[in-house]
Order: C-alpha cells, then sequence, then structure tokens
C-alpha cells in the first residue's frame, strides 16, 4: 500500500511511521483516511491547524481572494494583502492589548524567524552568545538547533553547535526560584566563566519538550533578570501562540512584554507556510535585505492570518479555549489519573500531558499505537518520549473533545492493565 512513499520518499520522515494511513480529507477536528476511515484530530498538524481544518470563514477568504487572480508571490513588496494584514493586525491585536511591534516578515517556517531573531540580538548587543533552556526546542536549521536540547535532533547537525548556554528551565528544580537564582549566580559571578548573552531564548511552555507549563512568576523574573543585564527577552510562541494557552500570546498571562516573539505555525490561519518575528521598534535594526527570503511575502497566508484573527475576534476564541481547557483538565483528573497515581498530568488551554515516566517511558508508545487503532491521531513528547500529547484544534465540538478523551482512557487503560502488550 505504501510502496511508492517507502520507494521515493527520504528516510528521514517521521510522523508517517506512526500514524500509517494515507489521509484524504480533514474538516474541523476529524482526519478522513483514503478508505473512508474517521480519526479525531488530537495533533492538529504539531499546533499549526490551531482555527481546524478548512475551516470555512478562513477558506472562503482564500478562495475568493484565489478567484480574483489576485498576486500570489510578491516577495517583501507592498500589496493589498499586506496592507489588509497588518492593519488587522494593529487594530485587532496591538492596540487592544496595547503592545506596540514591527513586524517582520521572514522565510516559510518558524525556524527561519528564529534565525532571524538571533541575528538581530546579536547585531543590537554586539554580543554573541545566547541562553537557552533544558527541554527547548526551537527549530532544525544551525542556529536554532543550537538551542533545541534533545540530544536526538542535535546529533542531526554533523557538526558542533556554538554559541549557546543551557540553563535549567523552571522545573529541573523542586522550588522555580531555584532556576532564577542559578541564571543570577552565573551572570553576577565574575568567574563563571560564562559569556553575558545577547538574548534569553524561552517558551513559555515547552511543548516538544513534554509539555511544561512555566509559572507566571518564573516568566516575570526572566523579564526582570534580562532588564537588569541588558539582555533581550525572545519568546519562541511558534507552537503554543495564536490561543492555544488561552490567549493569543502565551505569555500574556504573566502580564509582560517579550523584546521579540517568533511566530509561526498557525499564525496564517490555514495550515500554509508563514513565519514572523515581532520585534520592538528600537531593535528593528536590519539594513534592507540583511536578512530576507524568497517566500518571505506569502499572499495566501496574509489572507489567511487576516481571517484567523477576525475569526479569533468575533467568536471570542480566548474565551472558548479556556472553557474547553476545564473540560479537558476535569476529564484527565476525574477519569485518567485514577488510572495510575504515578501519572504526570499537566498542560495550560488546549495543550495537555500524560507523562508515564514514573512507569515506564515505554508505555507512553503503546498508549498512542492502540489511540490510533481505534481513532484517535495523538502524539508523544518530552524526555524518552513518555508523554502522550494532547493538542487538538482550537475549534474542536466538545462531543469530539470528549470522544478523543473516552479513547485516550480506554487506550490507558488498556496498556496499563496489559503492559507487556
Amino acid at each position: 500500500m505504501f510502496d511508492i512513499f517507502e520507494k521515493r520518499e527520504s528516510q528521514v520522515r517521521s510522523y508517517c511511521r506512526n500514524f500509517p494511513i494515507e489521509f484524504n480529507k480533514a474538516k474541523g477536528a476529524v482526519l478522513t483516511s483514503i478508505d473512508g476511515q474517521e480519526y479525531i484530530d488530537f495533533f492538529a498538524g504539531a499546533g499549526a491547524m490551531n482555527f481546524g481544518h478548512n475551516n470555512e470563514y478562513i477558506k472562503k477568504q482564500i478562495m475568493d481572494y484565489l478567484s480574483q487572480d489576485k498576486i500570489i508571490h510578491a516577495l517583501d513588496m507592498f500589496t493589498e494583502a499586506k496592507e489588509k494584514w497588518l492593519n488587522g493586525f494593529t487594530e485587532k491585536i496591538f492596540i487592544p492589548k496595547n503592545l506596540d511591534y514591527k513586524i517582520m516578515c521572514c522565510g516559510a517556517t518558524g525556524t527561519n524567524a528564529v534565525e532571524a531573531a538571533l541575528k538581530l540580538a546579536r547585531k543590537n548587543t554586539k554580543r554573541t552568545n545566547v541562553f537557552a533552556f533544558t527541554g527547548a526546542f526551537h527549530g532544525m536549521t544551525l542556529g536554532s538547533l543550537a538551542m533545541t536540547s534533545d540530544r536526538h535532533s542535535r546529533l542531526g547537525a554533523g557538526l558542533p553547535l556554538n554559541n549557546v548556554t543551557f540553563v535549567p528551565y523552571y522545573n529541573a528544580f523542586k522550588d522555580y526560584t531555584q532556576s532564577l537564582d542559578y541564571l543570577e549566580m552565573i551572570l553576577s559571578d565574575d568567574h563563571s566563566g560564562i559569556d553575558l548573552p545577547a538574548a534569553i531564548v524561552l517558551e513559555t511552555v515547552q511543548a516538544e519538550g513534554g509539555v511544561n507549563v512555566a509559572p507566571k512568576e518564573w516568566l516575570q523574573g526572566i523579564r526582570k533578570i534580562c532588564d537588569k543585564y541588558g539582555i533581550l527577552m525572545i519568546i519562541d510562541d511558534i507552537q503554543v501562540g495564536i490561543c492555544r494557552t488561552g490567549d493569543f500570546f502565551s505569555w500574556e498571562r504573566a502580564n509582560i512584554i517579550p523584546d521579540m516573539v517568533v511566530l509561526s505555525k498557525s499564525i496564517s490561519g490555514f495550515g500554509l507556510p508563514m513565519a514572523i518575528l515581532l520585534v520592538k521598534p528600537e531593535y528593528d535594526i536590519f539594513s534592507p535585505a540583511e536578512h530576507n527570503g524568497t517566500f518571505r511575502g506569502n499572499q495566501l497566508g496574509f489572507v489567511g492570518s487576516l481571517a484567523g484573527i477576525e475569526y479569533y475576534h468575533d467568536h471570542q476564541l480566548d474565551k472558548e479555549v479556556k472553557r474547553k481547557e476545564k473540560i479537558v483538565q476535569d476529564f484527565l483528573e476525574r477519569r485518567i489519573m485514577p488510572i495510575d497515581v504515578r501519572l504526570d498530568i499537566r498542560g495550560i488551554g488546549l495543550i495537555w500531558g500524560i507523562d508515564f515516566i514514573k512507569i515506564d517511558a515505554q508505555l507512553s508508545k503503546a498508549v498512542m499505537q492502540k489511540c490510533v487503532e481505534n481513532g484517535l491521531i495523538i502524539e508523544r513528547a518530552g524526555r524518552e518520549d513518555s508523554v502522550i500529547k494532547i493538542l487538538p484544534p482550537l475549534t474542536i465540538e466538545d462531543d469530539t473533545l470528549l470522544n478523543g478523551l473516552s479513547i485516550l482512557e480506554n487506550a490507558v487503560k488498556d496498556v496499563l492493565s496489559n503492559p507487556a502488550r
């Protein structure tokens, strides 16, 4: 059945190995295979489909644009689509949240925007070192990969990954303040042997790192340290931004303002390639074309992104996510935690994790496979891939959400009652 994929596609492919299904259609929070089998989607394109598959409102805006022979490729030239998008972003996001950022349109993927942020931070500060955190994932190009902590990804570089100092994330200690104390120590000690960084780069919720939700007090502490030492604070909101945590930006709950913010995945509204970097105006010092790319002017991305912003605003998606957060949390606490007290459950908004590390990390794979067999697409994350990661589209209907959680519950019960299977 998969002969052509095995024969012609590179060995580097990964997700298809966990989901050996040929998909054909998708709508809302349901994927359909070529033989008509439906699967509830708790993966959402690794966070690229926050507004659901083929969202009707967003799709109509894109189809209308295409039907009029509007410009599709324009690099960074002025276009009507970009003008409307910039105005919409300003009026519906920046002004209500009292934010003032310049928007840099980067290449097609999030890692390109991360690279732009790194270059810009180093250009502003004239420093080369940056701080990243244990458990981080920032992308697969060399600068981003240097800040990504998992050994498997780093080995793919084939050369040393330099100019990054890894520091403990909040959960490396029993008390999150110890992480802040460690940072303060290495920055203040003139014999720490660690260079003052250009930036501290972080995720407020480490998604690939295992759904680690940083306390707002810890995030506020990082902001204070950056201010004290003249370090730029860069937040990677690629997977947990665009309302995934309940707010449009994941850092809003901490009442902080980063110096730069990286966005991709769901920023296009429709799963289209798009990545942007938000920069405080005083740090917007690139000279023309100093960082560029052929696909930095994705016109369909602008159209989809504007429609997504309008959908978020008109449907009060932030409130909807917080309502559904309670549904998921209640289900996990009442129905899954009692299965085994060693399960560690954590999350926020519509990103949740079930960690099997205290039982057997490898059981997470069996749970994932059982879920797929029973019609639920779900992935793993974290150390040893021990965490089952719940990441549905934000628009998922309540009954579909509960059906997916029930499939997950039964899979956990089945695997823990028959761990050798």
